[in-house]
């Protein structure tokens, strides 16, 4: 499939046109393009430039909402197809999935489940502005392997620490295991807090939690 189709794709979430993304994800599905290859090739990359653009306050959040909402429209049309594909897979492991409480972020945090999903991991993607009790209680109520919190402020990332400490508290690690994502997050301060490891990205948050897993 041409560049050029991919190029439109990322366009799509550029632009915030939800209608355009849904049809030009159908499309993909139409041509016989692979979901995973229509995500990464062509949505993501309109993601990771609007991400870009209001990293650097060249954008702003009314265009981040809209990319948001036009790669959700993105993912719910292709989502069937990934689940055909991905439906003779074993689970590879279960994820619990939240922003953190005060924070309303949910881009990343909506491709990172689409990626795990594709990938072959149960995702239970809980939402945003989550409190810790809440995503433990998930955490407990479906037995996961993992727990995936995103944090975009530098004012939320506190949620992450207390999270971990209250898991600690109530020992429930190493066996849940712990990752966390956000445009702030280093590895300094995953390490600080004793997180299992961050990504920068969605395919990147895929590999390590396979990783984690002993999956890879």
């Amino acid at each position: 499939m041409s560049e050029e189709f991919f190029k439109e794709m990322a366009q799509s979430i550029i632009d915030g046109d939800s209608d355009k993304s849904a049809e030009l994800a159908q499309k993909a599905i139409d041509s016989h393009i692979h979901p995973l290859e229509a995500i990464t090739k062509g949505f993501v990359l309109g993601v990771n430039y609007i991400g870009d653009q209001f990293g650097k306050g060249d954008a702003f959040l009314p265009e981040l909402v809209m990319a948001g909402e036009a790669m959700k429209a993105a993912i719910a049309t292709l989502e069937p197809e990934l689940v055909k594909l991905g439906a003779t897979r074993e689970i590879v492991g279960r994820v619990v999935l939240a922003t953190v409480e005060g924070d309303i972020h949910e881009i990343g945090k909506t491709l990172v489940g689409t990626m795990l999903s594709a990938s072959g991991f149960e995702v239970f993607d809980i939402g945003v502005d989550v409190p810790a009790d809440k995503i433990i209680g998930k955490a407990i109520e479906v037995n996961a392997d993992l727990i995936g919190m995103s944090a975009l402020l530098t004012t939320t990332m506190v949620r992450q620490r207390e999270l971990i400490e209250e898991l600690d508290k109530e020992g429930l690690r190493p066996r849940i295991r712990v990752l966390i994502g956000g445009a702030p997050i280093t590895r300094e301060w995953t390490e600080k807090i004793k997180a299992d490891g961050y990504s920068e990205d969605a395919i990147g948050a895929v590999k390590l939690a396979k990783h984690l897993l002993g999956k890879e």
